[in-house]
């Protein structure tokens, strides 16, 4: 009999074209630096989802940290996971909490209480896959096959997009320019160096753009110079602002339907996953959305944003080829300790923008790639017409977050595409086989 933990083998040497699987390990040294990485690549989303609801941003990493350990223990660090604050819950907190978007959210009690109830029906679908099993995945398989959950993890990535191409482009020529050096740095590190130095190229992309960044500012006098001031000042310890829910109706109502989003989230970051190790991870489904589930009762409870499987730092595994599970157990105990601390909160905050907008070109665009890696492997037919459509209508309602808000429902892009991703292929697959004859393609003409 299996334990419920993997037995993790160590990987003593590694070729650049070797990937590590989630049941081996490296060397205590490497995990943790892989761990820092994969909380940098985390790291801009999950604060800016607060951000952006006038949540705190230090509980928000904390409660990343603490919602990665309640996944890493539900699936028996078989899935190489790590969980962040979702974008999925900024429409509809915005919508019950009419926050203005500066500042603290005054109201944010009342999106709490929403928060945790969507992670309850979360845990419950999670608890209903765990005990029915296949029954169950057969059918969440049936509405969400590849070509669905190809299109909503791509979606994520380009929902993000327009927040990643701001901040590459700044407010000035001088920004712009520090963002593309980034993206050059990121690819450089990425094309010409070998080993573990290639497989931390978004950490050192970052760190070497911050110094080039500082060289020009501060001491050749370009742009605005890097204040360590509110570093300085900054304590070691202290705790992050902690926030009691409310319960009320109408925030639940439009809040707890974020779940399905958050399904379709979790299965397609496990199936890119699969894809990529070529290890089949949809046994752990139930024991995924119950620990996602969990994570995000308890960080709602708080006062955390919701959480969910980062396609972040699915894109880091894709370029690194390291699934390793163990490096998400650094990576969130390296979080839990950065959200105690005001002075990392401070530093982070003194990264410029200009590079934290290059590093997130390459990360959401790596999140693009993995929901096309999904099809690929998955070999979806684009010669079928209903797939064609599907993912076409699933990419430009999530790409130009087309938001829907019927009374007091309300579903910014990536929701809106990813009930439209299930609908219309529900629709379109009624009475449909998988041997039908190929549609004439839309393209054929071109």
């Amino acid at each position: 009999m299996s334990s419920f933990f993997p037995t993790w083998r160590k990987v003593d040497t590694l070729s650049p074209n070797d990937y590590v699987k989630p049941d081996e390990r490296l060397s205590i040294g490497q995990s943790a630096v892989m761990g820092v990485q994969h909380v940098v690549a985390m790291f801009g989303s999950t604060v800016l989802a607060p951000l952006l609801m006038g949540f705190d941003a230090n509980l928000a990493i904390l409660m990343s940290g603490i919602g990665t350990l309640i996944f890493f223990i539900f699936v028996g660090g078989q899935v190489p996971s790590y969980l962040g604050s979702s974008f999925a819950f900024i429409g509809g907190v915005v919508a019950v909490t009419a926050y203005t978007g500066s500042g603290s959210n005054p109201n944010i009690s009342i999106a709490l209480g929403g928060i945790v109830i969507c992670g309850l029906v979360y845990a419950l679908i999670g608890l209903l896959v765990t005990v029915m099993g296949s029954k169950i995945v057969a059918i969440i398989e049936k509405l969400m096959p590849p070509v669905v959950t190809g299109a909503i993890v791509s979606v994520i990535g380009l929902n993000l997009a327009p927040i990643a191409a701001k901040g590459a482009m700044g407010n000035s020529n001088f920004e712009l320019a520090m963002a593309l050096m980034t993206i050059f740095c990121v690819g450089l590190v990425a094309v010409f160096t070998r080993g573990m130095i290639q497989r931390l190229l978004i950490l050192l992309g970052l760190i070497i753009s911050s110094v080039v960044y500082y060289i020009f500012a501060n001491i050749l006098g370009f742009g605005t110079p890097i204040n360590f001031e509110s570093v300085a000042q900054a304590s070691w310890f202290g705790l992050p602002q902690f926030t009691t829910p409310t319960f009320e109706w109408s925030a639940i109502s439009v809040i707890a339907p974020v779940a399905v989003i958050l399904v379709a989230e979790n299965l397609g970051h496990i199936r890119a996953v699969s894809a990529m190790t070529g290890k089949p991870l949809d046994k752990y489904l139930g024991r995924a959305f119950l620990g996602d589930g969990i994570a995000t009762m308890v960080s709602g409870s708080v006062g955390g944003t919701g959480v969910t499987t980062y396609a972040e730092n699915i894109g880091v595994m894709a370029v690194t080829r390291i699934f390793s599970t163990l490096i998400f157990l650094f990576a969130a105990i390296f979080a839990i300790f950065l959200g105690f601390s005001p002075k990392f909160g401070a530093l982070i905050h003194i990264i410029p923008g200009a590079v934290l907008g290059g590093v997130s070109v390459v990360v959401f665009g790596l999140i693009v790639i993995a929901g096309a890696r999904i099809w690929v492997v998955n070999q979806v037919d684009f010669s079928h017409n209903k797939n064609l459509i599907v993912a076409a209508v699933t990419m430009i309602l999530g790409g130009g977050d087309f938001s829907v808000t019927l009374g007091s429902f309300s579903l910014n892009g990536i929701g809106t595409a990813t009930f439209a991703a299930i609908i219309l292929y529900a629709i379109l697959n009624m009475g449909t086989k998988n041997n039908e004859k190929k549609d004439d393609s839309p393209f054929d003409s071109v």
